[in-house]
Formats: C-alpha cells, sequence, structure tokens
C-alpha cells in the first residue's frame, strides 16, 4: 500500500500545465462520461485544476496547501484522486525531488473524443454498468448526431492550391536564409501547443503476452498478425473479462482470417461471447472486480497465521466469487449482488474491503445478508476512509460491540426477544461476557467460520 506522506507533503509545491488546448466540450466529456467512473471528488479535482490552468500565468507556482483549502478535503484525499486520474488517462505527473519542497507539474490531459470512449472497450463497458442501460443509450444520443450518406452528393470542395498561389521560386531562395529559418522554429526551452492522441494506459503485467506466444501455432497465428493495436485489444479484453492467456490463445485463433489479419472488433466481440458463455452474464460488473495490487499488505507475504491466511484469500478473491464459494458453489441471487454493486458505487468501498464486510455480515446474522445492516457498516467503513482488508478487519475489532448494537435494533419486535450469544472468529476479538440463555438458541458461528474457511481454501487450490 502507498503511503501519501512519503510521496507529499502540504507545503509541496505545483505548477498546472495542459497538453493542448483543453475546449468547452471536453468539459461534457468529463462531466457525463469519465465523472461515473472516476467519482465527484477525482471529477472536482481535474475541473479544479482545470480552473487554476485558465487563470494562472505560466510558471505559477502554488502550494498543496492552498489546493487542500480550496478542495475542503485531505492531503491523502487528493493524493487518491490524483492516481484515479492518472490511472483513467486524464493527468501526468512528473516531480522534481532534487528541490526541497518537491516540485509538481501536473499535466492536464484532454478526454477521449466520445467516438473513441463509445469504442474503447473498456470505459464503454464500465460505464454502461455504472450508469444503467437507459441513461448510456440516452448518453450516446447525446453525444452523436445523424448521418449523412455522401454518395448521393457530389463533392465541390476547392484544394488549397486551387485557392491560393506560391511566390516564384526564385523569391523563396532569395529570403529562405537562416535567420528565416531559426524564426520559423520554436525556441529550444519552448514547445507549440498542441494535442496529444494518447490515452489512459494497462501496464503489460495484467497479460502474461509471453505465456499467450509460447501457446500459439506459428502456422495458425504469426506473431507478426499481433500489431500494436491488436496488441493493446489484447490487453484490454484481458483486464476487463478477466481472459488467461490460454483461453485468448483460442479466441484470437477463432477470428484470424485466411490473410492472417486479426480484425479487431471480431476479436471483442469473440470475447464478449467467451464470457457469456463462462459467466452466463450479459457483462462484466463492480462485483468482479478484486481488490487492486496498491492495496493489498499480502502480495509478497508468504501467510503465518490463519488471520494472514484469511487477509490473503479477501485480497485475491472478488466478492461475487466469495458469494459463491460461501453458498457451496451456487450463484449468487440477484438481490445480493444489487445489494453489493451498491455498496461499491456508492460507499466507493474497495473489492477486498467489500469481501470482509460479506464476511462478518454473514456470520452475525445467520448467513443473510441483510440490506440494512450491510449498509449501515458500509457507511461508517466509507466515512473511515478503509481501503484495505487489514484495516476492514481491525475496525471490526474495534466496534464490535457498535455493530452488535445495530443487529441487536434490527432484530427488535413486539414479541419478548431471545437473546443469544455469538461466538465469532478469532480475528474479531469478541467480547464474550454477554448473558448466556437457552443453549438451544446458540448460533455456533464458529463452526460457520471453519465451514467458510474450507470453502475458500477449496477457492484456492483449485
Amino acid at each position: 500500500m502507498e503511503h501519501h506522506w512519503k510521496e507529499l507533503i502540504p507545503v509541496d509545491r505545483y505548477i498546472v500545465r495542459g497538453n493542448g488546448i483543453l475546449h468547452d466540450f471536453d468539459r461534457k466529456v468529463v462531466t457525463l462520461l469519465y465523472q461515473p467512473l472516476i467519482g465527484s471528488r477525482a471529477f472536482s479535482l481535474y475541473m479544479t485544476l482545470w480552473g487554476e490552468l485558465d487563470q494562472q500565468f505560466l510558471g505559477d507556482e502554488t502550494t498543496h496547501h492552498s489546493l487542500m483549502a480550496i478542495m475542503q478535503c485531505s492531503l491523502k484525499d487528493i493524493y487518491d484522486e490524483r492516481l484515479k486520474l492518472e490511472g483513467i488517462g486524464l493527468l501526468k505527473t512528473y516531480v522534481n525531488n532534487a528541490q526541497d519542497p518537491k516540485l509538481f507539474v501536473y499535466e492536464l490531459q484532454p478526454p477521449l473524443t466520445p467516438e473513441q470512449f463509445f469504442n474503447d472497450g473498456v470505459l464503454n463497458v464500465f460505464l454502461y454498468n455504472q450508469v444503467g442501460r437507459t441513461k448510456f443509450h440516452k448518453l450516446k444520443q447525446f453525444f452523436s448526431v445523424p448521418s449523412i450518406d455522401t454518395s448521393r452528393f457530389s463533392s465541390i470542395t476547392r484544394s488549397f492550391n486551387d485557392v491560393f498561389h506560391s511566390v516564384h521560386p526564385e523569391q523563396m531562395v532569395a529570403v529562405m536564409n537562416d535567420e528565416t529559418k531559426n524564426d520559423l522554429r520554436v525556441t529550444e526551452d519552448s514547445e507549440y501547443i498542441g494535442r496529444s492522441k494518447e490515452t489512459y494506459v494497462l501496464d503489460d503485467e495484467v497479460f502474461d503476452f509471453e505465456l499467450f506466444f509460447a501457446g500459439l501455432s506459428k502456422q495458425m497465428v504469426p506473431k507478426r498478425a499481433v500489431t500494436a493495436k491488436v496488441r493493446e485489444a489484447i490487453k484490454k479484453l484481458a483486464f476487463l473479462y478477466g481472459i488467461s492467456p490460454l483461453d485468448m490463445q483460442k479466441i484470437v485463433m477463432s477470428v484470424i482470417d485466411p490473410a492472417e489479419n486479426i480484425d479487431i472488433e471480431s476479436l471483442r466481440k469473440a470475447a464478449r461471447d467467451w464470457y457469456q458463455f463462462e459467466r452466463g452474464e450479459e457483462l462484466p460488473s463492480l462485483s468482479t472486480r478484486v481488490q487492486p495490487l496498491s492495496y493489498r499488505t499480502m502480495t509478497n507475504a508468504e501467510p503465518k497465521t490463519k488471520e494472514e491466511q484469511l487477509i490473503k484469500q479477501l485480497e485475491t478473491i472478488s466478492p461475487r466469487q466469495l458469494l459463491i464459494e460461501i453458498s457451496g458453489g451456487a450463484e449468487p441471487s440477484m438481490s445480493d449482488l444489487q445489494l453489493i454493486e451498491e455498496v461499491m458505487f456508492q460507499q466507493k468501498l474497495l473489492p477486498g474491503v467489500v469481501n470482509v464486510l460479506i464476511y462478518y455480515v454473514m456470520l452475525r446474522t445467520d448467513m443473510k445478508l441483510s440490506k440494512a445492516y450491510v449498509e449501515k457498516i458500509a457507511s461508517h467503513w466509507a466515512r473511515k476512509k478503509i481501503r484495505t482488508v487489514k484495516e476492514a478487519m481491525e475496525l471490526a475489532k474495534k466496534e464490535v460491540k457498535k455493530y452488535q448494537s445495530w443487529a441487536n435494533e434490527k432484530e427488535k419486535k413486539p414479541a419478548k426477544k431471545v437473546i443469544r450469544k455469538e461466538m465469532l472468529p478469532d480475528w474479531l476479538n469478541m467480547d464474550y461476557s454477554q448473558k448466556e440463555t437457552d443453549t438451544n438458541e446458540e448460533v455456533d458461528v464458529e463452526k460457520k467460520r471453519r465451514e467458510l474457511e474450507e470453502r475458500l481454501k477449496k477457492y484456492k487450490n483449485e
């Protein structure tokens, strides 16, 4: 896990620059297409930096303390939201560590055009899941115009040379001296304002191309067929649908044509078909995501205790898969999946943190996901800015009595209520001093914990 205070402190300074000119239309794109993906706070940071870019002179420096005051948020929030902007391709960050305090350059990147966004293959799918089918179609309609069949018309557009005339060659040679050539070039410490065509970047680590190529027959799919564009499409599809290199080999071989070309649109369709066949879902959703690598604490560590083993498992499994394992392989109900999706979207909880929430609530409520109980704890964790599995487990230990009181409030009925003694897993460090009543009413949560551990162990070994 990255610690913001190691990278950034309030007195560090920054300047804002733009990679080309940002247009008013870009605001609409960022507001309507990007904001549902990055959230309102990251959107606010982008717009704040854009506002500073509009009003500042080139080279004006500002402290991050000033940015904290403007946005009314902590430095950690600014750092976290900055990473979102970097990841989605709206910001590039540079730092001069030789200065004390450090000097950062925040270079705002223009968003994708609507055409690029809706044909991206990753961002458009995530947007569909975030806003739903109806809103997605309205956005598509807003960012499109009726097409015109130009074949019914004749072009009468004049060429440049039909309208403009050059000077005589002898005149051109006479004036094109060294001084003139220097006048036409930009100075070494400056550059012309342009517009980058770059988008967000997926690291090569998201897909093992070495294994992918090792299993491909050179006769069936020559390496030259995997062009730079096809390679990028393979990375995006593998990231989006969770396709392994071995499965991707089959998908690529199914779409290569006799001329040994790979059509990207056909590749996308084959990947979607594979996903629907494997998962039985229309599109990948938030509940299929796993904990980001930057927020895992057991990535390069070998578990030494049961708690560490549980942490590692919850960091590497998706909430949807966790529900499947808990139910013994059965598909989770639509209501459970919708509840998890809402929690992840509304409260901005990471997948690993949601796994701890599922694990805890299942043990506390007789293997049921109570909507009110889940949402109340999720809201508390969101306010506490819980980002890792370990943090979630530690907070559950600390607040176990409070969460128990919330559960008891939910269970209150007019009839006499039976007080039950519940045994929780070791990592919750439960206070067992509660009053005992009818032992027949005891819920052996410890037994459930062992069952869950066995199911997770089976998932890990598969």
